[in-house]
């Protein structure tokens, strides 16, 4: 078995790091992957995706203050839109020996998901795992990655393999809770880990 890697953001580049300490057959230390927002540069990697590319208007921005990455902008339900989103860039992330994201998050209330991309083509399937982000709250959610659902343009699909930690490329958030207005949510940190059996 491959080494786990750990991701670090550096300058918009990404750092493949091996865990020191883990050998190539061993067991996976927990948290071998980490988002961590602590620095500007780390939002550098993440492309805002919102409803304009089906005639929507919502808004959106993704941003660093004071630590953390915000997630903010408006809804709108008008031109078919609801949803704005954001994703990082498609990288080799292997999550191999993980078994659940951990996010550490303060939000507004509504309802968010967690995405996951583990293809590259336009028409590949969107893992998605919703969490709701508590009022003015930071909360460590973890989410297992069995429940993540395979989506494709809002319709749930019934023949793709379950999300394989080992072919992650792409993670990021999405608001699509049919509700017009304002959100905000902030991330300090996003893991991949292992449960040890919890």
């Amino acid at each position: 078995m491959k080494a786990p890697i750990q991701f670090i953001h550096l300058g918009g580049r990404t750092a493949r790091l091996a865990l020191s300490g883990i050998n190539a057959g061993a067991a996976p230390k927990p948290d071998v992957g980490r988002f961590d927002f602590s620095q500007p540069d780390a939002v550098r990697p993440w492309r805002v995706v919102n409803d304009g590319v089906m005639g929507g208007v919502s808004t959106r921005r993704f941003l660093w203050k004071e630590g953390v990455a915000v997630f903010t902008g408006t809804v709108s339900v008008e031109n078919n839109g609801g949803f704005a989103s954001v994703r990082t860039q498609r990288g080799n992330h292997d999550l191999t020996g993980t078994d659940a994201f951990v996010i550490r998050v303060r939000g507004d209330g509504r309802r968010y998901k967690f995405t996951v991309r583990t293809e590259g083509r336009y028409n590949a399937a969107l893992y998605q795992a919703s969490f709701e982000a508590q009022q003015g709250e930071w909360q460590e959610i973890k989410l297992p990655f069995s429940p993540f659902t395979p989506i494709w343009r809002g319709r749930i699909l019934r023949d793709v393999s379950p999300l394989d930690p080992a072919k992650v490329n792409s993670v990021g958030f999405l608001i699509a809770d049919k509700q017009a207005g304002p959100f905000r949510l902030e991330t300090g940190w996003i893991r991949a880990t292992r449960s040890n059996g919890e």
